[in-house]
C-alpha cells in the first residue's frame, strides 16, 4: 500500500510510483498516438475520417462512466472490507494478549505465538506465498512433523485454530481455567474463525468474470473510438484532450482492477505484512520478549 504525505499538490501532480499511470500508459500512448495520426493527416488534407454522431458518443460515454462508477464502489468495498477485517484481527489480538494473563506463563506463551502463527498463515493462504515463520516455532508447542507439512494442510491456518482450541479444553478439563474464563477465550478465538472465513469469501468470490470483461472491452473501444469523434472539433488539440480522457477511463478500469483483489501484492493492495508484524510486536512485548523491528515502507511502498 502507498504511503505518501498527501500535503503537496505538486508532488502528487508530477507522483508516478504507486499510480495507476505505468499500468495504462502502453495503452494511453496507443490512443495518443492515434489521434495525432488522424490529426496530421486530416489538417494536410490526406484523409478524410467519417465524423462518429456526438450524441450517440455522448449516450455511449455515460453509460460507461455509470457502469465504471459502480464496478470501482464495488471493488473498493472489497478492498475495505478485506481492512475492516484485518483490523478486527488486530483487536482481538489485543483482546487475547490481555485476556490471557489468567492462564499459567507456559500455557499463555503458547497460545500468544499460535495466535501469531495464525495471522501469518492467514497472510501466506491469501496472497498465496510460502513465508517463513521467523520466530521460535519451539513456543507453538506443535510436532515437528505437524510443522513441516503445514504447507501440505487443506486449510493450515484453521488447523492452528483447532490446536488452540483443544488446548483450552483440556485446560478446562484439568480444572485449571473456568468455563467463564474458557467462554471468553473461546470467543476471540471464533472471532479468529469468522475473520478468516470472511477474507476467504473476498478471495473465493471476485466480480463476475464476464462483467469485467464486458466493461474491460468497453472502456478500451470507448478510447480507441475517441479521436474519430473529437477530430472533426478539437482539431490540434485533439491528442491532449483525448489522452485525459482516455487516462481517466483506462484509469478507473485498471485501478478497479486492483481494488478487486485486496490481499495480493500490487502497490494498492493491503500492508499484509506490516499488519502481521504489528500484531507480533505487540504480543511479543505483552510476553516481554525481544521485538523484531517495524516494516518500514520501502519508496512509500508499505508491503
Amino acid at each position: 500500500m502507498i504511503i505518501r504525505d498527501k500535503t503537496s499538490n505538486l508532488a502528487l501532480l508530477f507522483a508516478w510510483q504507486g499510480t495507476i499511470l505505468p499500468t495504462v500508459l502502453p495503452a494511453l500512448t496507443f490512443v495518443v498516438l492515434i489521434s495525432a495520426v488522424i490529426g496530421y493527416l486530416t489538417s494536410h488534407h490526406m484523409l478524410n475520417v467519417p465524423e462518429v454522431p456526438a450524441i450517440g458518443f455522448t449516450i455511449f460515454g455515460i453509460i460507461l462512466s455509470i457502469f465504471l462508477s459502480f464496478r470501482n464502489n464495488a471493488c473498493y468495498d472489497r478492498w475495505w472490507e478485506g481492512r475492516k477485517l484485518w483490523g478486527a484481527l488486530i483487536a482481538n489480538s489485543r483482546h487475547i494478549a490481555r485476556d490471557s494473563h489468567v492462564l499459567p506463563d507456559r500455557e499463555r506463551r503458547i497460545l500468544m505465538y499460535r495466535v501469531m502463527f495464525f495471522t501469518h498463515l492467514l497472510r501466506n493462504r491469501l496472497r498465496k506465498t510460502n513465508t517463513p515463520f521467523k520466530l521460535d516455532t519451539h513456543h507453538l508447542a506443535l510436532e515437528q512433523h505437524a510443522l513441516n507439512h503445514l504447507d501440505q494442510h487443506i486449510n493450515a491456518a484453521q488447523f492452528v485454530l483447532e490446536c488452540i482450541q483443544k488446548d483450552l479444553v483440556q485446560l478446562l478439563r484439568q480444572g485449571l481455567i473456568s468455563d467463564i474464563i474458557y467462554s471468553t477465550l473461546n470467543r476471540h478465538i471464533v472471532e479468529l474463525g469468522n475473520i478468516q472465513a470472511g477474507c476467504d469469501r473476498i478471495l473465493s468470490t471476485p466480480l463476475p468474470f464476464s462483467y469485467s470483461v464486458l466493461l474491460h472491452r468497453t472502456v478500451y473501444c470507448f478510447c480507441f473510438i475517441l479521436p474519430f469523434s473529437l477530430e472533426a472539433d478539437l482539431g490540434i488539440w485533439t491528442p491532449i484532450v483525448v489522452g485525459l480522457i482516455a487516462y481517466l477511463f483506462l484509469g478507473l478500469d485498471a485501478l478497479s482492477a486492483q481494488l478487486e483483489e485486496p490481499f495480493g501484492l500490487e502497490e494498492n493492495d493491503l500492508p499484509l505484512d506490516s499488519i502481521v508484524r504489528l500484531v507480533e510486536r505487540e504480543m511479543l512485548s505483552s510476553l516481554g520478549e525481544e521485538l523484531p523491528d517495524t516494516i518500514l515502507p520501502i519508496r512509500g511502498n508499505l508491503s
